[in-house]
């Protein structure tokens, strides 16, 4: 152990691990400042050919799956036992150059000095650069992370096609890809999966910590509400005689926060959207709509505080006398992270004396996708003012690399003990 802490301690990875990413940011490089590589693109397969050289200038023995998942392995003795790393290499739209990247490059970096340091691993360790998770060019997220674990299903996407029609059956096979074959089913071999990524939140800023040890993915209901009320003449009707939609929906979304206060961390609650109709300056707005997002990292919560939300809700509809409908179109339970791999990743942050802490992840991520089915767990490093999906997308460079040193530290624990 003092040998790795030795060597994790005087590791100097900040230079390296910050001109890859500006490296692999060359690849969909948008003109107004971010970095667009959606799935399946000309940029998509550029970069992930690059990164297939980059892992077997490494040493590393890099193929490509079946929908273009690809993969960099560091073959151990037991060839039947892996530990997985890695994040998704596509991007939102004119997005920023750390969010899945990041963890790419983290893992391709750890396994370098993995093999430099301590040779052979008892089982074998691998980094992934998935082929999506964002959904940014198709209406389908998690494409990569679902393949793996056996989720995704071939009808789930034969007619979905992007914004400018192009099928993703088409774009795919273009791209040199195609279906899996699902009459296999999912790897045996995955004995453990860990993300790093940018935490893209405030909390590891605001604390000035460097590395936070995620054990848990937040749950999330999501809903749209549209309130129906009377559209009137602003001057001609009395304040007594209204059915204003936009009072009623204001009344609604105060006591909304208001209870989402009271109630306290870790429950978050936000309305997000909102629209006035007719949305004209001399009439009383007959119609309003406006979503709602909850979460929280305890399903039992999310569900006792959104029937108290929808009951009080009920109230003020019926006092305001609007007609309300509320349509939940996501409910999504959270994600424990595995409590082993916690406590590993944890123990070695503690004894390679790096900054951390133990904290809840506010968005989603592949690892939501691997938990179900393989022991996982997340390491996140601090996102300037919590800036993410955005060319302003910014981390330190040191703290980047003290996230590289995390991941080593596990890897280690995970792949050669």
């Amino acid at each position: 152990m003092n040998d790795m802490k030795d060597i994790i301690q005087n590791l100097d990875l900040t230079e390296e691990t910050d001109s890859r990413l500006e490296w692999l940011a060359g690849f969909g490089k948008d003109p107004k400042g971010g970095v667009s590589r959606l799935l399946y693109t000309k940029e998509w397969v550029e970069g992930q050919h690059a990164l297939k050289e980059w892992m077997e200038s490494e040493g590393l023995e890099a193929q490509f799956d079946d929908i273009g998942n690809l993969f960099g392995t560091l073959k151990g003795k037991n060839t039947n036992e892996t530990i997985l790393t890695g994040s998704h290499v596509d991007t939102v739209t004119n997005g920023g150059r750390l969010d899945g990247a990041y963890g790419i490059v983290a893992g391709i970096i750890a396994l370098k000095y993995l093999k430099k340091h301590f040779g052979e691993p008892l089982r074998n360790i691998e980094v992934v650069s998935m082929a999506e998770e964002e959904g940014s060019r198709f209406p389908y997220s998690f494409w990569g992370s679902k393949n793996i674990v056996g989720l995704a299903k071939r009808e789930d996407v034969e007619n979905i096609s992007d914004f400018e029609g192009v099928p993703f059956v088409e774009a795919m096979k273009k791209a040199g890809f195609n279906f899996r074959d699902e009459s296999k089913g999912p790897r045996e071999d995955l004995k453990a999966f860990v993300e790093v990524h940018i935490e893209q939140g405030k909390v590891l800023e605001t604390e000035q910590i460097a590395v936070g040890v995620v054990n848990n993915i937040v749950g999330q209901r999501r809903y749209t509400v549209e309130l129906t009320g009377e559209a009137n003449h602003a001057g001609t009707t009395p304040m007594g005689y209204r059915q204003d939609a936009v009072y009623a929906a204001s009344h609604m979304i105060h006591e909304i926060i208001s209870m989402a206060k009271e109630t306290g961390d870790p429950l978050v609650t936000t309305v997000g959207k909102f629209e006035a109709y007719p949305n004209i300056v001399n009439v009383v707005p007959g119609k309003a709509i406006f979503t709602i997002d909850v979460r929280h990292t305890e399903k039992e919560a999310i569900v006792s505080f959104t029937e108290k939300m929808t009951a009080r809700m009920e109230d003020i509809s019926k006092e305001h006398e609007v007609e309300m409908n509320i349509d939940l179109w996501m409910d999504e339970d959270p994600v424990p992270m595995d409590q082993k791999v916690v406590e590993l990743i944890e123990k070695q942050c503690k004894d390679n004396g790096l900054n951390y802490k133990l904290m809840h992840s506010g968005a989603g991520h592949d690892s939501q996708i691997f938990a179900p089915h393989v022991p996982t767990a997340m390491l996140f490093v601090p996102s300037r003012k919590g800036i993410s999906h955005n060319p302003a997308e910014y981390t330190e460079p040191k703290d980047l690399a003290e996230g590289v040193k995390g991941l080593i530290g596990a890897l280690y624990e995970l792949g050669y003990k």
